[in-house]
């Protein structure tokens, strides 16, 4: 039986009230999460009726389907425990298919509503020692558990086992992963989405086979699972979870109540983080916990956008990265949040906040001149929704920067201004090099000066060494929602080169010293009047990541052939001021198109020329994942997963899924075995906005399923 872990902090507040009287003769040991109200029990009666009835019964007195709430045996099983232990078994086993569908308020009136049902029962002996947690009766306690079954001993100790095996993740295991684990986003600091396991190789790949799969809470997706000592951490709605990577036994799990109001649909992180013993996930109510690694159990809660309104909008949807005891995440939209986004540093064994560096440039900063005169209260964006990469010898942390929205801030003459003055909007569509101890900047490079279009360059920066000029230099390779590629002295920032893969046309020429773009006068923004851009605001590539294989020097890129109209539609100043959205895009396929959306594209970074390009109608929906067995692994909308050859592009396997996996895949090794896992599951806006130029193409129910492929 899983170990399920405590129940969410956040719920614990809704629970410190004043007790009633009735509830001082109760069923649980006087806890600090023990007081309720009777106006708490009087809401939970409409929910319990609604969400528990059809299974529990209306008076509590159980069913066929479901135990008894009440009576002899329910309060045999809780009493002298904890209301704590309560909480947990129903937020973590209920609504049964609908976990954590239910806000922190929601919950505490349920529970409340069965307390007070339970509110004349035999008092609790609070010197009584409470059960084991893994003792926990199936459901909501009318079956005992079989204690004495060896089979459930068993599996018991297996979970047990495995947990206890867990070794504590250290700097120079973060710097030199175990072959067999995946340790965060992209694998390795450098971020490259690259693994040296070659047992799955050319050779024998269309052998694969399902190993087992998951059914995870419904979620947008986007996630990549971690894997370390054979034990397989995802998050997924409101859940985190631990699975035994070999085999898909469930070891533990976190699952987290939001306020009232607010749903795990739009605010996502796409990774997990892990570091000593502790796990680190980000929530979709704006804040970062840490899990103890071999329990579930929440260790700490740091709340980084703050609720409400004064979160301007904020949100989580990247992913951590940790550096020396530093865990680093950025946060993203900002589309009316005064003053733009940040990036943040926690310390990792407290959670406190250590360092905050700011993506919108402040006046006094290298760029805080650069917004036509705004004061920061008028400057919105720099969002950052992908996870950052590391160089160790440097030790500098890499970020990309998104784009402004309230693109008028940076068009429009200021108030008793005849003209624009500078307006190139930093830190927007920007790598920023930070030193991860302080968060101080150490360079900034901006890919695209005042990007009124949306057109972000905010994805994953990859550490690869390449000769130039006939030395072997560390540089950072990174590419905007163009699909136009660039590197940099990892060291200085210092330009390098570029490469385009074709799709773009917003761009006409790049300076090979500088990096200067000399831009298409053509699409320049003229209020009311549309114009065609390609790619559409969505990208030419969007969060799903490249791979490099840093023995070849190969970029590996999925691609969306698209194009949109746009419009400018300016707003008065004082609408402006206040945030929001001046540009409209009406998305479209590119002129004269043979109706092949998707493409792949393997770069040779170290020629700088495209090696091979593969178009098919359908586009791609995953990040891609290179191995040292010469295979690249991506899949696309059409719920398709495939393995193709790095050298040449050609499809070795494919299987079709349950769902369009947009997702990243990852490889990783249990008792020496290689694995293959993805998520399959059709809830990413940039999935939606791919299967619009394909509208045959339609995505299945809400469904999000955990895959392992093996060999035979």
């Amino acid at each position: 039986m899983p170990y399920v872990a405590r129940w969410s902090r956040g719920a614990a507040g809704a629970l410190l009230l004043l007790a009633s009287a009735a509830h001082a003769q109760g069923l649980l040991i006087a806890d600090s999460g023990t007081p309720y109200t009777a106006d708490q029990a009087t809401q939970g009666r409409p929910l319990y009726a609604q969400t528990c009835q059809s299974c529990h019964g209306a008076a509590l007195e159980g069913t066929q389907f479901g135990p008894a709430l009440t009576g002899a045996v329910f309060e045999g099983h809780w009493r002298g425990r904890t209301r704590a232990a309560f909480s947990q078994q129903i937020r973590t086993t209920m609504p049964p298919g609908r976990l954590g569908s239910l806000s922190s308020e929601a919950y505490a009136n349920v529970e409340s509503y069965i307390l007070q049902a339970n509110a004349g029962a035999a008092p609790a002996d609070a010197r009584a020692a409470p059960r084991p947690q893994n003792q926990a009766a199936g459901m909501m306690g009318a079956m005992q558990r079989p204690d004495k079954d060896p089979q459930y001993l068993a599996a018991l100790k297996s979970h047990t086992d495995k947990l206890s095996a867990l070794t504590s993740v250290t700097d120079a295991a973060l710097q030199h992963p175990a072959a067999a684990d995946w340790l965060m986003g992209r694998r390795t600091y450098d971020g490259l989405g690259y693994s040296p396991l070659s047992q799955i190789n050319r050779s024998n790949v269309q052998h694969l086979r399902t190993a087992w799969s998951w059914v995870l809470p419904p979620s947008v997706n986007e996630m990549t699972p971690l894997i370390h000592d054979g034990v397989l951490f995802v998050s997924s709605g409101p859940a985190v979870q631990a699975l035994d990577a070999a085999t898909g036994d469930l070891l533990w799990q976190y699952l987290r109540s939001l306020p009232s109001g607010q749903g795990f649909g739009s605010s996502h992180g796409r990774a997990l983080a892990i570091y000593g013993e502790k796990l680190f996930a980000p929530t979709a109510d704006g804040h970062l916990v840490a899990l103890e690694t071999r329990t579930g159990h929440l260790l700490w809660d740091h709340e980084i956008v703050p609720s409400g309104a004064a979160g301007g909008g904020l949100a989580l949807n990247g992913a951590p990265i940790v550096v020396k005891g530093t865990v680093i995440i950025g946060v993203s939209l900002g589309v009316g949040n005064p003053g733009g986004c940040f990036i943040v540093g926690l310390d990792a064994g407290s959670g406190k906040e250590k360092w905050r560096f700011h993506t919108i440039a402040r006046p006094g900063q290298p760029g805080g001149d650069s917004w036509n005169g705004a004061p920061v209260e008028e400057r919105f964006g720099g969002g950052v929704w992908t996870i950052g990469s590391y160089d160790p010898a440097l030790d500098l942390v890499y970020f990309g920067i998104g784009n402004t929205y309230d693109t008028a801030t940076l068009l429009e003459p200021r108030s008793g201004s005849a003209s624009v003055s500078s307006n190139d909007g930093l830190y927007t569509d920007s790598t920023v090099a930070l030193h991860p101890d302080t968060g101080a900047l150490a360079w900034y490079f901006q890919h695209q000066k005042r990007d009124v279009w949306d057109l972000d360059w905010v994805f994953e920066q990859s550490l690869v060494r390449l000769n130039v000029a006939g030395r072997p230099k560390m540089l950072v390779v990174t590419g905007g929602k163009t699909a136009l590629f660039e590197a940099m002295d990892a060291a200085t920032g210092a330009f390098v080169f570029s490469s385009d893969v074709g799709v773009q046309n917003l761009v006409t020429a790049v300076d090979p010293l500088t990096g200067e773009k000399q831009m298409n006068p053509a699409i320049q923004p003229e209020a009311g009047k549309a114009k065609l851009m390609c790619p559409n605001s969505i990208g030419a590539r969007n969060w799903q990541a490249t791979a490099l294989n840093p023995d070849s020097g190969v970029l590996f890129v999925p691609v969306l052939e698209n194009c949109a109209d746009y419009t400018y539609t300016p707003r008065g100043a004082a609408q402006t001021a206040q945030g929001g959205l001046d540009m409209h895009f009406s998305s479209r396929p590119p002129p004269h198109h043979d109706g092949n959306f998707g493409r792949l594209v393997a770069i040779d970074l170290q020629k700088r020329q495209i090696l091979w390009t593969h178009r098919q109608r359908i586009p791609f929906a995953s990040s891609t994942l290179a191995t040292a067995g010469g295979l690249l692994f991506t899949g696309d909308v059409d719920r398709y997963f495939a393995a193709y050859d790095q050298a040449t592009g050609k499809v070795l396997w494919r299987t079709r899924l349950a769902a369009a996996p947009e997702s990243s895949p990852v490889t990783f090794a249990a008792h020496g075995h290689q694995y293959l896992a993805v998520v399959a599951g059709s809830g990413s806006p940039m999935g939606s906005a791919s299967r619009a130029f394909v509208p045959d193409v339609v995505a299945p129910a809400a469904g999000v399923t955990l895959i392992v492929f093996e060999l035979p």
